[in-house]
């Protein structure tokens, strides 16, 4: 009613909506109450979360980030409901497509994961998929490596064929920054990871290759969750218009969110690069615990 005092009479509005002036008058001057009051500064607070998640968040990580990042402790229904109110809605996703071709004959490692996707520490056991980028140019194609341990994307290449180098320089990133003993190393049966080349260079850095079904989105689990996350906070929201352009967008999203920043439930609501840090920060506090190799960890 305030919004229409200058085109319409008071006293005819509050007719036709059969409310008395002097209750009118009472909520206009009426302070807020301390809850809505805070709602409107808590709203203020969420908007600002989910702009800096990109418009991805939910109300689960949104809620964790209030507590961790402004140490304001709120129920998660509150901040879902807030979150409904103001418009915010977490980043959905769309179907997705399988890429995996394999080669009929050629030898294909053992599954020495069975659907066990755990780790007690970093570099136990990384998983590793391809996915494609729509563009305007043409497909672009995406390798990652991903530490099952933390999440975090270790390994990473883009180029526009599904060619054995693609796989091999998104390994060779892994292999560089980690320096990995007796990691096992799992994808699908694609031709590219049952090639001659990528099983030479796991053996030379002594990596372990394992493989699950071809296109059994359960037998590579969480590559798939990390695609489907890719997919709807990334792929799914915008177009590209060149692979130039998708280049950039994946790797800031990968270096720039995804690693340092973005939380996972499965992680306590951390982000990769901080729940790897706690572990170490364990580690130095117990320098007497030695990490164990893959061969003792319980995936196997």
């Amino acid at each position: 009613m305030k919004a229409y005092q200058a085109t319409h009479s008071v006293a005819k509005m509050c007719h036709l909506l059969g409310i008395s002036r002097s209750g009118f008058y009472a909520q206009v001057n009426r302070p807020l109450c301390q809850r809505k009051y805070f709602d409107l500064v808590l709203t203020g607070k969420i908007a600002g979360i989910h702009r800096r998640s990109r418009d991805t968040y939910g109300s689960p990580n949104i809620h964790a980030e209030l507590a961790d990042e402004h140490g304001i402790r709120v129920g998660r229904k509150r901040v879902a409901r807030l979150m409904s109110a103001a418009g915010l809605r977490g980043a959905t996703l769309r179907k997705f497509v399988v890429t995996t071709r394999s080669d009929p004959e050629a030898q294909k490692p053992a599954d020495l994961v069975e659907r066990r996707f755990f780790a007690s520490a970093p570099d136990q056991l990384w998983v590793a998929d391809i996915t494609y980028i729509p563009t305007w140019s043409g497909w672009l194609y995406l390798a990652m490596v991903l530490d099952v341990y933390s999440r975090k994307i270790v390994g990473w290449a883009m180029d526009t064929n599904l060619k054995t180098p693609l796989i091999l320089d998104a390994l060779e990133m892994a292999i560089t920054q980690r320096q990995p003993s007796n990691v096992i190393h799992h994808s699908d049966r694609g031709c590219q990871y049952t090639s001659y080349a990528f099983g030479k260079r796991c053996r030379e850095a002594g990596v372990m290759p394992s493989m699950g079904a071809v296109g059994d989105a359960y037998d590579n689990a969480m590559a798939e969750s990390f695609f489907a996350t890719l997919e709807r906070e990334v792929l799914n929201r915008r177009r590209f218009k060149s692979h130039a352009e998708a280049r950039m967008a994946v790797f800031e999203w990968i270096e720039g969110w995804y690693n340092p920043h973005r939380r996972h439930s499965a992680l306590g609501y951390r982000s990769p690069v901080n729940y790897e840090r706690v572990h170490q920060q364990s580690r130095a506090k117990n320098p007497e615990l030695l990490p164990p190799s893959a061969s003792d960890s319980p995936v196997l």
